[in-house]
């Protein structure tokens, strides 16, 4: 098993050695390309993804064709469509890798399987869902609560893994902020 996710879990529930050798006959290995989708329009989600190196971006094309990036993902996170991966209904949504990317997939269809033989499994994916769910109300206080520039200095402070791999105007879309806008803030700042 990688040594990358058996540390991540580790972190959030106590798994033993027998525990790790039945979980890794579950997950299978992926690499993307730079600009390589791993999810598209369309598609049914069916794994959760856990990002051994590399930045992907989660996103959907509004009416107008603009991308909207709802989250990122990079090494040691977790990242999938949950609306499509737990409905199994096709997915709005985009999943791009924004560098080459190496990651571990598991499939949902055997998901329920492996929680029966891994019940801390379950216990793995309600707390990180609760810190997505945090991140998400976070984010959202920010949108309401910070004028762009603010929003802009704080996600750059908080997440200063981003601003090297993430090209400025998907941060940009990511706040809701123009690349006009940030340009300017950027500018402004030196």
């Amino acid at each position: 098993m990688n040594p990358n996710l058996v540390e991540y879990i580790k972190r959030y529930v106590k798994i033993s050695e027998s525990e790790i050798a039945i979980l890794e006959s579950y997950v299978s290995s992926q690499k993307l390309k730079k600009k390589e989708f791993l999810l598209k329009e369309g598609q049914i989600c069916k794994y959760r993804y856990f990002i051994l190196k590399g930045c992907v971006r989660l996103f959907y094309i509004d009416k107008k064709g603009n991308e909207q990036i709802i989250h990122f993902g990079i090494d040691n996170w977790w990242i999938t469509d949950y609306e499509s991966l737990i409905n199994q209904i096709p997915s709005k949504l985009y999943i791009q890798a924004i560098e080459s990317t190496e990651l571990l997939k598991l499939p949902q269809d055997k998901f329920d399987e492996l929680s029966a033989k891994i019940p801390v499994i379950n216990e793995l994916f309600r707390k990180i869902m609760e810190k997505t769910y945090i991140a998400s109300q976070k984010r959202i206080e920010f949108i309401y609560s910070m004028s762009g520039e603010e929003m802009f200095h704080y996600f750059i402070e908080q997440n200063p893994q981003f601003t090297q791999r993430v090209p400025q105007y998907m941060i940009a879309s990511y706040l809701g902020l123009s690349p006009e806008f940030v340009s300017k803030v950027k500018a402004k700042r030196i």
